[in-house]
């Protein structure tokens, strides 16, 4: 994107650590989904009825701020919109919900997923014997 826009990175290690948790986070989602999955069909359902959408209305096209009081309110509990605000954070300093508040959600997501698998793990989910 540099090439068609100048972009500064206003806070790069922040940038940087917000890349690595959102990358171990759905790393640890979409191992998730494929464990529970039968097919190549259920691992495809996930990805396109969940995340696509919540992506799309996590805000990463516009400010939540934009929207109704009703549906701002709404936004808040799609996790996408944490990821969105904290990267925004580190490139621009502008972000929907505060820093902290987008970190302590994406930690909670990440310790929720490495619990699930866990568990998963402990009780042989799939094993055979």
């Amino acid at each position: 994107a540099g090439f068609f826009v100048d972009i500064e990175i206003q806070h790069p290690l922040l940038m940087i650590f917000f890349l690595i948790l959102t990358s171990i986070t759905f790393s640890l989602f979409g191992f998730i989904v494929g464990l529970y999955a039968d097919g190549f069909e259920g691992l495809q359902i996930i990805p396109i009825l969940v995340i696509t959408p919540l992506t799309f209305l996590g805000g990463s096209f516009y400010s939540i701020s934009m929207l109704p009081e009703f549906w701002q309110n709404v936004s808040l509990l799609n996790p996408v919109l944490y990821l969105i605000s904290g990267f925004r954070y580190s490139f621009y300093e502008v972000s929907d919900v505060s820093l902290i508040t987008s970190i302590i959600t994406i930690f909670t997501i990440l310790i929720g997923c490495i619990l699930f698998i866990s568990y998963t793990f402990i009780k042989g989910y799939k094993i055979k014997d």
